[in-house]
Formats: structure tokens, C-alpha cells, sequence
């Protein structure tokens, strides 16, 4: 296909040679020409705005630093909006905000033009060798009708609902890294201080249950079905173990304070009288604050791990 990208920085370059390898005609724009000689000296056309990189394609790519970028460059004078045709799809790779998405979905819907928020998750490496996951909001028949070129950027294209909703699982995606990243630093600062060293500490914890678990695949049992019982560990004994993790803190001097968070919210479980259930059941205290109730028919998580495998 003639393929059109835009925004060739550390993930885009890599993405964007991808897409030139599987033998798609590539043309692309960045505001540092420089960036795309590479690609021009693979047989990349370069453009000197978005319209006219727009005017020359069939589908059309940006990976952008973020909102305000992708905006200037979808509604900007020289901008997608007056250079793509009816027919023709965009897909945003960049990490957006939703509203945003939905908005410029809209936009240019009105120009016959469809828009797909694409998020990637894989970093540097994985852009370079394709090991990436692409996250899909939009129409589902343009999904699927350009699913072979998404192939091309990524091993792991993922429709997941209508637009914006690529961009929502991104961003819980990160954020909960991020979080769990923060987690990390102040557990494993407080093994350190404790005086065990850490590289023995970290291959200690990597044999444990969650050491051995995937991240996400913690929420199959309990919190995904939204049942808590009979309990695969109690409450009780999971609120002793933080205590007692809280408790060295204290002792050492060692800031805690996801950790006594997490504590707080145990506490508030015990006192709803959850303590004979799932150590997980202290997760429905932020369905109730959020307004939502989740639910998943067990069939239904076993089709989906089942399909993954």
C-alpha cells in the first residue's frame, strides 16, 4: 500500500523501516528531515508538511510525543485534514488522550476519512524488531482490512473496541507500570536497608507467586469473575503480612507509604467483615468508589486465555 508516516522519532524510525521492509511504498514527514534519511535512502518519498505526505497515501501513520502534537498535525494549516481523501484511514500510534480521538474521529469522519487510535506498547526494542503490541480503537471493518499492514509494525495488532478505547488501554497499561514500578522502589528499599543484598533478593523474589505470575493474568482469579470466595489466601493473613512489612519500615526508618496505603485499605476490608474471604476482596472498596461493578463470566475468561495461548 502507499503509506504515509509521520513522526520518526525513537519508536516512529523503527516503525516506519518496518513498514518498508514488508515492501509497503513508504512516504513520511518529521520536523527534523534528518530523522527520515534513512528511510529516503530506502526509497522513502519525504514531504515537507502533513498534507502533503497526506495527499499521496492510501493509509496514513503518526507517532507523536503526544496530544498537542497530533492535534497541529491532523488540524494545523498544513495539516492531514485537507490532504486526505474520502476512503482512506488514519491511525494514531502516538499515546493520546481519548477525548481527543473521539474528537478528531469525528472531524474528519465528516471528510469520509476514517480514524483509528493505535497506541504501541514494546518501547525501542520491540519497535526495531517488531515485537510490539498495537492497541486499536475505531471502525471495526477498517481494522480489519488493514490489519496486514499493522502486521507490518507490530506481532500483536488488537482490536479493542470503538474509537478511543486503544488510547484507555494504553493508558491503564502504563499507569499501572508506573505504579507498580513506584511499588517496587519502596519494597525493595526496604529489603535492602534490611540487609539483604539485592540482587539476591531480587532473584529470591522472582521465585514467588507473583515473581512467576504475568501482571495482568493476577486479575483472572477473583477480581475479574467478582468472586471472592471460597479464598485462595484470606484477608486476614494478607493484613498480617503487610502489617508485618509495615512494621519493619518503621523499624528501619524506611518510608512506606504505598504500603500503608495498601495497609488502610485492608484495614477498611477487615472492618466490612472480609476478613474470611479473598485477599483480594479489598479490590470491590474501589469498584464501589469508581461506580462500577465487574463481573466477567468465568466461559468468557476461559475463551480469552484460551485464544491468547
Amino acid at each position: 500500500m502507499k503509506v504515509g508516516f509521520i513522526g520518526l522519532g525513537t519508536m516512529g524510525a523503527s516503525m516506519a523501516s518496518n513498514l518498508q521492509a514488508a515492501g509497503h511504498a513508504l512516504c513520511v514527514h518529521d520536523v527534523r528531515r534528518e530523522a527520515a534519511a534513512p528511510h529516503v535512502a530506502a526509497g522513502a518519498l519525504w514531504r515537507d508538511n502533513p498534507r502533503q505526505v497526506a495527499e499521496a497515501v492510501e493509509v496514513m501513520f503518526t507517532s507523536l510525543p503526544g496530544p498537542r502534537e497530533v492535534e497541529a498535525v491532523a488540524l494545523g494549516a498544513d495539516g492531514l485534514i485537507h490532504g486526505l481523501r474520502a476512503g482512506s484511514a488514519w491511525f494514531d500510534l502516538s499515546t493520546n488522550a481519548p477525548s481527543l480521538v473521539r474528537r478528531l474521529h469525528a472531524v474528519f469522519m465528516e471528510k469520509g476519512v476514517a480514524v483509528l487510535d493505535a497506541p504501541v506498547s514494546g518501547g525501542p526494542r520491540g519497535a526495531r524488531t517488531r515485537k510490539l503490541a498495537l492497541w486499536v480503537g475505531g471502525d471495526r471493518e477498517v481494522y480489519d482490512r488493514h490489519k496486514p499492514v499493522l502486521d507490518a509494525i507490530g506481532d500483536r495488532p488488537y482490536y479493542v473496541g470503538p474509537i478511543g478505547a486503544g488510547s484507555v488501554a494504553k493508558l491503564v497499561h502504563n499507569c499501572s507500570g508506573y505504579a507498580i514500578q513506584t511499588a517496587l522502589a519502596e519494597v525493595f528499599t526496604l529489603g535492602v536497608k534490611a540487609g539483604v543484598d539485592p540482587l539476591v533478593l531480587w532473584k529470591a523474589v522472582r521465585q514467588g507467586a507473583g515473581g512467576r505470575q504475568r501482571t495482568f493474568d493476577r486479575l483472572v482469579d477473583q477480581f475479574l469473575p467478582g468472586s471472592f470466595d471460597p479464598p485462595s489466601f484470606t484477608l486476614t493473613l494478607a493484613h498480617k503480612d503487610v502489617s508485618l512489612a509495615t512494621a519493619l519500615g518503621r523499624e528501619l526508618g524506611v518510608p512506606m507509604r504505598l504500603a500503608n496505603l495498601v495497609l488502610e485499605e485492608m484495614t477498611e476490608a477487615l472492618n466490612r467483615g472480609w476478613g474470611h474471604r479473598d485477599s483480594r476482596v479489598a479490590m470491590l472498596l474501589q469498584e464501589e468508589r469508581a461506580g462500577v461493578r465487574i463481573a466477567v463470566p468465568p466461559e468468557k475468561i476461559r475463551e480469552a486465555l484460551e485464544q491468547d495461548a
